[in-house]
């Protein structure tokens, strides 16, 4: 293993570029969004497009997506969001829900995806939503919108304090600790004690690339954002996290499920990265609610 904490092991990095390589997808307004794909959905697979956290990207995805393409012969499309990877940050310093969704909406324009499943896990469920309500230019193209530890923002009335508390803790965290240090730790939090080295390698990794500038945009994302105003939405929803989830918890994530009427999936023994730490039982719930 190498010196630092999140360095990824060669064989590792290597299956990750000859599997689910990045590329970049020029968008219609100048803007590019660095994307990983597998997979080609065959007549009657769905194809999923899987938007990640503040603290990963799009090759946290690799496992599970390999999995969809392989048992579920469907495509598989993860971005890294706008200030991510080589994706580029959208303008407003202090962004909102919409401007992310607009971002993925140029993406899938350019991508010439008529209909997909939209996964958005912790942070990428606040993008998720918003593209997913009634309202959304987005909402007729999507079969089936996927919750996985959704993060519910604080953008609520009555949160401003926490809000502010939260963007506080996560700058002195970075000004202090920085992109480095915030990855060394970051298996700490969100997987669970069960995890395995390669989970744990992977979730330090992913954190270890992240651009402080769009990192800082994804704060005031976190903190602006009101989720459960964007629920239920327009097409079928399901909703899940890891029973050991200390990030976006189970009793947390049992408000976005039930402010959709439907029930709350558990991943037994898993924690926030639930799809990196258990990439067959994410895959295989995906795949088993997948719309035919």
């Amino acid at each position: 293993m190498s010196s630092l904490a999140h360095d990824l092991a060669a064989p590792e990095l290597e299956r990750l570029n000859s599997r689910f390589a990045a590329r970049s997808v020029a968008l219609a307004d100048g803007g590019v969004v660095s994307v990983r794909e597998c997979g080609q959905a065959k007549a009657g697979a769905a194809a999923y497009v899987c938007l990640h956290g503040i603290g990963s990207g799009a090759a946290s995805w690799l496992d599970t997506a390999l999995l969809l393409a392989e048992q579920a012969d469907a495509r598989v499309i993860a971005w890294d969001m706008p200030g991510y990877g080589d994706s580029t940050p959208v303008a407003p310093a202090q962004p909102k829900a919409h401007d992310y969704a607009h971002r993925l909406q140029g993406l899938v324009d350019a991508l010439d995806l008529d209909r997909f499943v939209l996964v958005g896990h912790s942070l990428g469920a606040i993008t998720a939503a918003w593209a997913a309500r009634d309202a959304s230019p987005l909402a007729a193209r999507i079969e089936q919108l996927v919750l996985i530890s959704p993060a519910l923002g604080y953008g609520a009335a009555g949160q401003q304090e926490q809000a502010e508390r939260v963007r506080r803790q996560r700058i002195e965290t970075l000004i202090r600790d920085g992109v480095a240090g915030m990855a060394a730790k970051a298996d700490q939090r969100l997987v669970s004690e069960h995890a395995d080295a390669r989970a744990r390698q992977w979730v330090r990794w992913n954190m270890g690339r992240l651009n402080e500038a769009g990192y800082l945009q994804a704060v005031e994302l976190l903190a602006g954002a009101n989720v459960l105003q964007d629920l239920p939405p327009a097409m079928p929803v399901r909703v899940a996290c890891g029973a050991l989830d200390i990030v976006t918890t189970p009793t947390a994530c049992e408000q976005a499920a039930h402010a959709c009427g439907v029930p709350l999936h558990l991943f037994e023994d898993a924690g926030h990265a639930c799809y990196v730490e258990q990439p067959q039982a994410v895959a295989t719930w995906l795949q088993s609610g997948a719309p035919r």
